[in-house]
C-alpha cells in the first residue's frame, strides 16, 4: 500500500525588498551558521571521529563544552541546528565513501569471493569498519563475532585490512563550505503574524519582521536562504502532503527521456517539446557569459546581473518542466511507468555547443520531479534495465540503426521514431520483468 502522506517542499517569498540593515542582520546569522557547520567539519569530519557520529549526543555535547557558541555570539536555536546540519553532511559523505570503495571492491579482479565477502562484511558492519580504519581492536557482539571469525579464516585479514584503510584514506575527505547563502530556523525563532514573518536575530530578544506575498502559516523547521544582491529570500518548507488516489489512473506507459523533447511515450505522444530550445538558450547564454567572465576575470564585472539572469532562466526551465510533467500524468493516467536507467553523461562530442547543451540538460532535474510527482499521484514508477534499449528493435528485437531522429530494423523492417522505439522498449522490459 502507499503512503497516506509524502513529503514535499513549498516555497514562500517576502513581498517587498528586504532593507539593508535586515539582510545584514540576516547575513550576519548565516556567517556564524557557515563557522560552526565548517568547525563540525574540521573536528568531526575525520576517521578518528567515526564513533562519535551516532547518535550524535557526543557531537552536541562536545560542541556545547567547545565555548563557540559564545565566542559567536550565536543563539542556540541556531547554533545546534548547524551542529546536526553539518552532523548530516558528514554522515552523507562517509555514505558516499563507503559506496565508492564498495564499488571499487566489486570491480577488483584480483580479489576472491572469500576476500570480496569479508570487505563487504567489514564495511556494511559498522562497529568493524570504525574498528579496522582506526586500526583497534574488532569489538563485536558475539553472533556478529562469530560471523567474522569464520569469514575472516579464510582470507589474510590484515592484508585486507589495510587495502581498506587505504581506500578510505584515499577517498574520504573532510568538508569545507565557503558559502553562506542561508540557514535553517527552528520553530522557536520564528513566529507567522501580520501577513509576513517574525525571524530572530543575534540580538537578544530581537525579531525582524519580513512581509510575505501568501498568508501561510507553517510550524516546521525552516530553511532560509538569501539573495542579498536582490534583498530578497526565499522560505523552503517541508510539509506533509495527502497522496492521491485516482481509480481512472489504469495504463501502462512506457516513456523515453529526451534533450530536445522531454518525454515520450510508447504511443508516440510528446510532452516537453521546447525543452531543446530552453536548455540550447541557456547553454549558448552560459558559454557567453564564460567567455565575457574569462576576458574580464581581474574586475568581475556583472557578477549580479549574470546571477539573477541564470536564476532566472533555471527557474523558467524547471517551471516549463513542471507543467509539462503534470500535463503527461493528467492526459495519459497511467498506473505504471516503465523508464530505462539511463547511465552517468559521457564526455565529448561533435562540437563544443553540442557538448554545452548536454552538459546543461536537465534530466537529473527532470528525474527527480517525476519521482515526486508519481508519489504525490499514486503512480508507480519503475526502472527498468537501459542497455541499448534505444538500438533494439521493440518488435522483433533484433539490432537496427538510427538517423534523423528515426529507428530502422533491417531483420522484420520495422521503422518508427527512434524516442518512440525507446519508450516500447522500456514497457515491453518492464511488463517482462528485465528489471
Amino acid at each position: 500500500m502507499p503512503p497516506d502522506k509524502i513529503c514535499k517542499t513549498v516555497h514562500q517569498y517576502n513581498k517587498e525588498p528586504i532593507s539593508e540593515e535586515h539582510m545584514r542582520k540576516l547575513q550576519e546569522i548565516a556567517g556564524d551558521y557557515k563557522k560552526v557547520k565548517n568547525y563540525v567539519y574540521t573536528r568531526f569530519g575525520g576517521i578518528g571521529s567515526l564513533s562519535k557520529l551516532y547518535p550524535g549526543y557526543t557531537v552536541q555535547n562536545e560542541m556545547t563544552k567547545s565555548g563557540l557558541r559564545g565566542d559567536l555570539g550565536l543563539p542556540s536555536v541556531y547554533f545546534y541546528l548547524a551542529v546536526f546540519d553539518a552532523l548530516g553532511d558528514i554522515k552523507s559523505q562517509w555514505t558516499r565513501t563507503k559506496t565508492k570503495v564498495l564499488e571499487l571492491i566489486g570491480k577488483n579482479e584480483r580479489f576472491s569471493a572469500e576476500q570480496k565477502h569479508y570487505l563487504r562484511f567489514l564495511i556494511k558492519v559498522s562497529n568493524a569498519f570504525e574498528a579496522v580504519v582506526n586500526q583497534e581492536p574488532l569489538r563485536l557482539p558475539e553472533e556478529i563475532q562469530q560471523v567474522h571469525d569464520e569469514l575472516a579464516a579464510q582470507v589474510d585479514r590484515e592484508n585486507l585490512h589495510r587495502y581498506l584503510r587505504r581506500q578510505v584514506r584515499k577517498f574520504h575527505v573532510k568538508q569545507h563550505t565557503e558559502t553562506a547563502e542561508g540557514f535553517f530556523v527552528s520553530e522557536k525563532a520564528y513566529r507567522y503574524q501580520d501577513h509576513g514573518i517574525y525571524i530572530s536575530i543575534k540580538d537578544k530578544r530581537k525579531r525582524i519582521f519580513i512581509p510575505l506575498t501568501d498568508n501561510n502559516q507553517y510550524k516546521r523547521q525552516l530553511y532560509i536562504k538569501l539573495y542579498p544582491e536582490q534583498g530578497n529570500i526565499e522560505i523552503k518548507v517541508p510539509v506533509d502532503v495527502a497522496v492521491k488516489s485516482h481509480k481512472d489512473y489504469t495504463g501502462q506507459t512506457g516513456v523515453s527521456v529526451g534533450i530536445q523533447t522531454m518525454l515520450t511515450t510508447d504511443e508516440g505522444h510528446c510532452y516537453g517539446k521546447e525543452l531543446g530550445q530552453y536548455q540550447i538558450e541557456y547553454a549558448d547564454w552560459m558559454r557567453i557569459q564564460t567567455g565575457i567572465y574569462n576576458r574580464n576575470r581581474s574586475g568581475n564585472p556583472g557578477r549580479k546581473k549574470y546571477g539573477a539572469k541564470k536564476r532566472r532562466l533555471t527557474e523558467q526551465m524547471h517551471s516549463y518542466i513542471n507543467q509539462e510533467l503534470n500535463r503527461f500524468l493528467k492526459s495519459e493516467k497511467p498506473q505504471t511507468i516503465y523508464i530505462a536507467k539511463l547511465p552517468r553523461p559521457q564526455a565529448g562530442g561533435v562540437s563544443r555547443k553540442i557538448n554545452n547543451s548536454v552538459a546543461m540538460w536537465q534530466r537529473g532535474y527532470i528525474r527527480k520531479r517525476l519521482i515526486q510527482k508519481c508519489r504525490e499521484q499514486s503512480v508507480e514508477l519503475v526502472e527498468v534495465f537501459g542497455k541499448d534499449i534505444s538500438n533494439e528493435c521493440s518488435r522483433c528485437g533484433a539490432f537496427g540503426s538510427r538517423h534523423d531522429g528515426r529507428f530502422f530494423c533491417g531483420a522484420c523492417g520495422y521503422d518508427a521514431e527512434d524516442k518512440t522505439n525507446a519508450a516500447r522498449n522500456a514497457k515491453k522490459r518492464g511488463m517482462e520483468g528485465r528489471m
